[in-house]
């Protein structure tokens, strides 16, 4: 969160219920299989369990995912997962409450990881955490994290620190990939690299006997963009074909102007087709305004 906090989007301005059953339907009617409820902070919606069980009925769709700060998850996650949820993840870039407290700028470090040994006792598998390194925040964790999949079924994604408005970006403060996935080997030498698809965002580890496994998200060092296959939909109903291009199409406005589901497919594949062959790179990318991400989503 940064120092200065987030305008909120008034309420009129966000997407409905219905109107994101509305565009979920269209893309998964175009081919869509995993839909990912994003935020800022999507359990925060009083309507997010009617949404997923919304969701839950579209055929085609296999995939129902969330990305969530996990306060409010144990307490929602018995009816989330009735209602068709069948994926998780959650953010947390520090194993030390007084830390978190400074990141969130609020208490709730043990909401977060009752949510997460709720979601194992439910079954998820694998619990997906997010984290964030950071050069001088964070990075001293690492192994902390990594010994936290011993006995969980975690998937631990370490995340290369990325340049979005609003979170003072300096390169020396990334840690890159290959200086993370060093620093693990030097714990557990025996790290074991897994497959992966190949759409994967992630590159995916596992210390053999550990319950759980990590990933390295490296959007900067080594980025993916020739196999990233994601679109995002912003919570005001802006379409990203990049998490790090500055360019939206509202599809909110279009759709409340009335347009018809061809003229949609259409909208959405004219920007589909505009999308470039690669990211700009870490250091245009801080250069360009775009959302801070918690107005994206993760």
């Amino acid at each position: 969160m940064p120092e200065e906090g987030v305008q909120l989007t008034p309420k009129s301005e966000l997407l409905t219920a219905q109107e994101i059953i509305t565009l979920a339907r269209l893309f998964v009617k175009e081919g869509v299989e995993k839909i990912r409820l994003t935020g800022g902070e999507p359990l925060i919606r009083p309507d997010v369990v009617d949404i997923v069980g919304q969701l839950y009925k579209l055929e085609g769709l296999k995939t129902i995912a969330v990305t969530t700060n996990g306060i409010n998850l144990a307490r929602l996650l018995p009816r989330l997962k009735e209602a068709g949820l069948n994926a998780i993840n959650i953010s947390l870039d520090t194993l030390v409450p007084a830390k978190f407290e400074f990141i969130v700028r609020r208490k709730g470090f043990h909401k977060v990881m009752e949510g997460i040994h709720k979601a194992t006792e439910l079954g998820y598998r694998p619990v997906k955490v997010n984290c964030v390194v950071m050069r001088g925040f964070n990075e001293d964790e690492l192994l902390d994290f990594v010994d936290f999949t011993k006995d969980l079924p975690l998937d631990v994604r370490f995340i290369e620190y990325m340049p979005f408005d609003g979170n003072k970006w300096n390169f020396k403060k990334m840690v890159s990939y290959k200086e993370m996935l060093d620093t693990v080997k030097q714990q557990w030498p025996e790290l074991e690299k897994l497959p992966c698809e190949a759409s994967s965002t992630a590159k995916s580890y596992k210390v053999p006997h550990f319950q759980g496994q990590i990933s390295f998200i490296t959007s900067m060092s080594e980025h993916f963009c020739g196999s990233c296959n994601r679109l995002r939909i912003t919570a005001d109903g802006n379409l990203k074909v990049c998490l790090f291009g500055n360019s939206e199409v509202s599809l909110r406005d279009h759709l409340r102007s009335g347009a018809t589901e061809e003229e949609l497919v259409q909208i959405i594949g004219a920007a589909v087709g505009r999308k470039k062959k690669q990211h700009a790179g870490m250091f245009n990318i801080s250069q360009m305004k775009n959302r801070p991400m918690i107005l994206i989503g993760g």
